[in-house]
This record gives C-alpha cells, sequence and structure tokens, in this order.
C-alpha cells in the first residue's frame, strides 16, 4: 500500500510537470527553399519616411533582400536605390499570422558587421491597444549596431518608458562573436515581467512595477514578431555608415515560441 502511494503520487507530479511545461505553439525551422513560408510570415515594405528613425533602406520581398537557403533565413541589405533611397533590405513580419500573449520567443540568428547595420528582432503590438508608438509598446529581444560591435540590448518602450524621454528600460551584454557565429536571442514574457536571455543565460529582467498603468506596462495584450536588417538611421548610423561593406546579411536558423 505503501509502494502504491509514492508511486501515485510520483505520477501525479510527473503529471503536473508535463502539465505545466512550456509547449512549442509556433516555429518556423527553414527548412525549405525561396521566400519565407507565406503562411507564418508578411512583409513591411518601403521606406515609410525613415520608419521613424531616418534609416536609408528601402524593404523589399525581392529574392536579392529576402530568402530561405542552405536552412537558413537571410537577411540581407545592399547598396543599390529603389525610389532614392541607396540600400534595399527586407523586414518580415508574423501579424496576423503569429500573435502572442505571454510566451518564450527566441530565435538563433548570425549578425552583420559594419558601420551603418542595424539588425533586430523584436515585438509591436498587434492591435495598438492603447494607441500609437510608444503607447502600446514595444520589446526589441535583440538589436546590435555595428559601430559597437558584439555589444547585444535588450529593451522595453512604453509611454512612460521610451528612448525619446530616455526612460526605456535596457539592458546590454556584449557577446564578442556575435557577428561571427550563432546565438540564441530570447525573451521569457510572463504577466508581469520580461526576462531577457542569450544562450538560455539571463542578463536583463522587467518586473512591472505595481504602481504602473498602460503607460508603464502595455504588455498585456498580443503582440507580433519583426526580424529586420536597417541600415543608417539616427542609432545605426550614429557614426556614420561605411560603404565599402555591403552586401551584409543576418542570417536566422529558427524561431521558435513556447506557451
Amino acid at each position: 500500500m505503501r509502494l502504491l502511494l509514492i508511486t501515485g503520487v510520483s505520477l501525479m507530479t510527473l503529471l503536473f510537470s508535463c502539465n505545466t511545461r512550456p509547449q512549442l505553439v509556433w516555429s518556423d525551422e527553414f527548412d525549405y527553399t525561396g521566400l519565407p513560408d507565406t503562411s507564418k510570415w508578411n512583409y513591411d515594405l518601403g521606406n515609410n519616411n525613415g520608419w521613424g528613425n531616418n534609416e536609408l533602406q528601402y524593404y523589399t520581398k525581392d529574392t536579392k533582400n529576402i530568402r530561405v537557403e542552405n536552412g537558413m533565413l537571410i537577411v540581407e541589405a545592399h547598396r543599390d536605390s529603389i525610389e532614392g533611397k541607396p540600400y534595399t533590405s527586407a523586414r518580415v513580419i508574423t501579424r496576423k499570422k503569429g500573435d502572442w500573449r505571454y510566451a518564450r520567443i527566441e530565435a538563433k540568428a548570425k549578425l552583420p558587421k559594419g558601420k551603418g547595420t542595424w539588425p533586430a528582432i523584436w515585438m509591436l503590438s498587434t492591435d495598438w491597444k492603447y494607441g500609437g508608438w510608444p503607447a502600446s509598446g514595444e520589446i526589441d529581444i535583440m538589436e546590435h549596431v555595428g559601430y559597437d560591435p558584439g555589444v547585444i540590448h535588450g529593451t522595453i518602450h512604453t509611454e512612460a518608458y521610451n528612448h525619446i524621454k530616455q526612460t526605456q528600460k535596457e539592458g546590454k551584454i556584449t557577446v564578442p562573436d556575435a557577428q561571427d557565429g550563432f546565438h540564441i536571442y530570447a525573451i521569457d514574457w510572463k504577466e508581469d515581467k520580461i526576462d531577457f536571455l542569450i544562450d538560455d543565460k539571463l542578463y536583463h529582467s522587467v518586473p512591472r512595477d505595481p504602481k504602473d498603468d498602460f503607460k508603464g506596462w502595455p504588455f498585456d495584450q498580443p503582440f507580433y514578431l519583426i526580424m529586420n536588417l536597417a541600415v543608417g538611421g539616427n542609432w545605426g548610423g550614429k557614426e556614420g555608415v561605411d560603404e565599402s561593406i555591403w552586401p551584409q546579411r543576418m542570417e536566422v536558423d529558427y524561431v521558435r515560441v513556447y506557451q
């Protein structure tokens, strides 16, 4: 009887553990060739007045700028011209095809090199519940600027905390080979906290201040994923753009979402 009781308790513990362990709910392993899977990805296109940052690129969905090959998503910027913009690149998004509230979201990626590159893996509100940027929030899973090699930034922006006011909640860490090797950039987003990780190591955590309303914590709504390679801009081009380095690319091995 004692053995059966112990076994039963152990089984219940195991079942509870399995039920509470995060499950893979969305992924792209990039195990195909051509343009990104249209059931998972859309595009932001054009220059959109510099995307609010005086960026120099024009986003396309041309395979020169965005494609899957050899098991990798390639986001590639070129020094050429469309509609007067001196560079082309790409920006893919999951809006209305992959939208999540509270999740672990990770991407394994290798970053470009050189002054003027500005790759990012980040998130915006799907429905802009609290209004336009920054009121509905932004989560930057990974940002890197080429003039500061290897320094990775993880940040949130809100109405109360954003880079315009210089109040953004930001963490950073140096990954010396970020431009030469692949690393896993991730967030673990819970109701009252967002953790930022690289290769499963926590380097920054943003807990919700109990005093914050939506102006400080709009992260109670679905967000979608964005991956792009910008050129220049207020931050990426702060120390200029090296015109000799192009093309440059960000390579992504996979994207996975767990809930």
